[in-house]
């Protein structure tokens, strides 16, 4: 892995208190799931203290890959290095007992995550009965989902108590007008006051690339200035699946492009995860 000091510098300066909403930890000893379509290569902490130190960055979110299903151990283990300064999103089902859940929000966890791609643990049938069950708790659900199908599922989406994160841009693969159905609906559910949107990982989504993401941006502008105060950033370190990942300060200064506002910018980087996350 390149080292920092080969990698770039950003030119937005992140504030006190900036946060990494959505990365992961990946370790050969801990066994990949059945279920995994991917085991990407081995992370290291050292690594991402000094993406980190890079981008100025203070806290982050580890939030559990696909490859691992419904153990959770790498990314509790990440959680545990990271300390007060970390928390967790985890993937759990119908099975996981009330005192797991308690263990699980005493170390720092504040999430479910369902992961709707090929490769998921947890099915849509769980998705309610999850969402009750951790919403006692005081987590939220974490959805990745493709966004053409967000109008099948917006009112189970609106039925589903607590709080909604949706990942990575609603993942509109391709170019996708703001007057689209699909971007209607995620607008409707911001509208809710109950849901946010990671502002991460248009390279997943984009058709146009490079440095712009220009088919990805206009939906990241449209939704940041709908619900600025639940707009998150995340690096998505370390771009599991991807033969060339993006530099993260060219990731990060993606905002000055998405948000126009320098006071936005630093309460989507500091402020609305201190909120969602409890730091």
């Amino acid at each position: 892995m390149d080292s920092s000091t080969e990698k770039k510098t950003p030119r937005l300066i992140a504030p006190k208190g900036a946060c990494d909403t959505h990365t992961h930890s990946y370790n050969a000893a801990f066994p990949s799931a059945p279920t995994a379509l991917m085991t990407p290569p081995d992370t290291s902490f050292d690594d991402y203290r000094a993406l980190q130190k890079r981008l100025n960055l203070e806290r982050v979110v580890i939030v559990q890959p696909s490859t691992y299903g419904l153990d959770n151990s790498c990314q509790l283990a990440a959680l545990k290095a990271f300390g007060a300064n970390a928390r967790a999103v985890v993937v759990v089902d119908t099975s996981t007992s009330d005192a797991e859940l308690d263990r699980l929000t005493r170390l720092g966890v504040r999430g479910a995550r369902f992961h709707m791609f090929p490769g998921g643990a947890v099915p849509w049938e769980m998705l309610e009965e999850v969402a009750a069950r951790v919403c006692n708790f005081g987590w939220h659900i974490q959805l990745h989902m493709a966004g053409k199908d967000f109008p099948e599922r917006e009112a189970v989406l609106k039925r589903l108590p607590g709080t909604l994160v949706v990942d990575h841009i609603g993942r509109f693969i391709g170019p996708t007008a703001i007057d689209a159905p699909a971007v209607k609906v995620l607008l409707r559910l911001l509208e809710t006051g109950r849901c946010w949107v990671k502002l991460s990982c248009p390279y997943e989504s984009s058709v146009s690339g490079p440095p712009d993401w220009a088919d990805i941006a206009l939906v990241a502008r449209a939704l940041a200035k709908a619900a600025p105060e639940r707009m998150l950033w995340a690096s998505n370190w370390p771009h599991p699946g991807q033969k060339n990942p993006p530099d993260e300060a060219d990731l990060l200064d993606l905002l000055l492009d998405w948000v126009d506002d320098e006071n936005v910018r630093n309460r989507i980087l500091a402020d609305n995860p201190a909120e969602l996350y409890g730091f």
